[in-house]
């Protein structure tokens, strides 16, 4: 069985060290592999970061194997080409404001994103819990890339045998209305046919985001998927602006972002095989 790799870019911040936390968790069990990656802009700066992501590594007692690697370019580019190369299941990548890597948080994170063909798991300062993602909670909506991003999460669901909480709009138009219901269908027989456990709650349509982010709270909700859709969908629902709102949530849940793959209903990531 081929081993299954994943990427957690290094700053060498304490929430790059909680990323890294999270990776190990979801990899010790799967007997997964981690890279643990530094981008630098001059080849004159390798050597002082091999030696600090070793540093990394040493504070780590884990059987997972984590390898260091540095790679001259920048973040916005090579992080995504990086895991593209290793073929890479997940990217977990943390975020943070005032320090680290030009102040990667917001927008710039998408920007890092938007370049990957890989999910990332994107943190903040929550530490994983032992049992992994045991609560995940799914936002649906009109986009035609939401089975890729179905396919994804009940893959991960199925491998911690997850809850999966799907989030839909209160929608009072009665076509929309009835394309959200269509969705719902759809992702019930989906997980159905998988014996993944799901529930489903519908949520105010106006300021959908908000919504989200206090459904997650109020179950406790490990894991927040969402897509990277940079315009407005039908509902209006995920823009940049609503994307960077979840991934910097202040509840700090963790948020798992994948783009859309054009014509490509579903993704072969798959924690099981």
């Amino acid at each position: 069985m081929k081993t299954k790799k994943f990427i957690v870019p290094h700053d060498f911040t304490s929430v790059s060290n909680i990323a890294l936390e999270h990776a190990i968790a979801t990899a010790k069990p799967l007997g997964a592999e981690i890279f643990l990656l530094h981008v630098v802009s001059k080849n004159k700066e390798i050597n002082d970061a091999e030696s600090k992501l070793a540093d990394v590594i040493s504070n780590f007692n884990t059987t997972v194997k984590i390898t260091p690697s540095v790679r001259v370019g920048n973040i916005f580019d090579d992080i995504g080409d990086f895991a593209a190369e290793h073929h890479a299941e997940l990217v977990f990548m943390g975020t943070h404001g005032t320090h680290g890597w030009q102040h990667l948080t917001g927008m710039n994170a998408l920007k890092v994103i938007t370049h990957s063909s890989v999910p990332f798991i994107m943190v903040q300062e929550t530490t994983p819990k032992e049992t992994g993602y045991d609560d995940i909670v799914l936002p649906l909506d009109l986009n035609k890339e939401t089975k890729q991003k179905l396919a994804i999460v009940a893959n991960i669901a199925k491998y911690f045998n997850s809850n999966i909480h799907i989030v839909i709009p209160e929608e009072k138009d009665e076509f929309l209305s009835h394309q959200v219901k269509a969705n719902v269908r759809f992702a019930k027989k989906y997980l159905e046919e998988r014996n993944i456990s799901f529930s489903v709650e519908v949520v105010k349509a106006s300021g959908f985001d908000n919504e989200v982010i206090k459904h997650a709270v109020s179950i406790d909700a490990d894991l927040i998927a969402i897509m990277n859709l940079n315009k407005s969908n039908m509902l209006g629902v995920i823009t940049a602006k609503h994307e960077e709102y979840i991934i910097t949530n202040d509840a700090k849940i963790p948020v798992i972002v994948m783009n859309p793959i054009e014509g490509i209903t579903t993704l072969a990531v798959d924690f099981n095989g």
